[in-house]
């Protein structure tokens, strides 16, 4: 490795230059406008609600199968 990256490593910020370094890269973030948010937001959630369905209906169909096959024909 370099001396450069080296000698970098080694430094230390002080709590309140990390402060002022976030601050400024918070400034940078262009935030979505609340229309752009409820859209996500709507979005996610019916994309996470449908996964629950999905896995829902396979968890109780696998369960099904597995206790058919596992459980057997007590009827005789």
């Amino acid at each position: 490795m370099s001396e450069v990256s080296s000698s970098k490593r080694g430094k230390r910020t002080s709590p309140a230059v990390f402060y002022r370094q976030v601050v400024a890269e918070l400034r940078k973030v262009v935030w979505p406008t609340q229309e752009q948010l409820i859209t996500y937001f709507m979005v996610v959630m019916v994309f996470v609600i449908f996964m629950m369905a999905l896995i829902s209906a396979l968890d109780l169909g696998f369960g099904k199968l597995i206790f058919a096959i596992f459980a057997g024909d007590t009827k005789q």
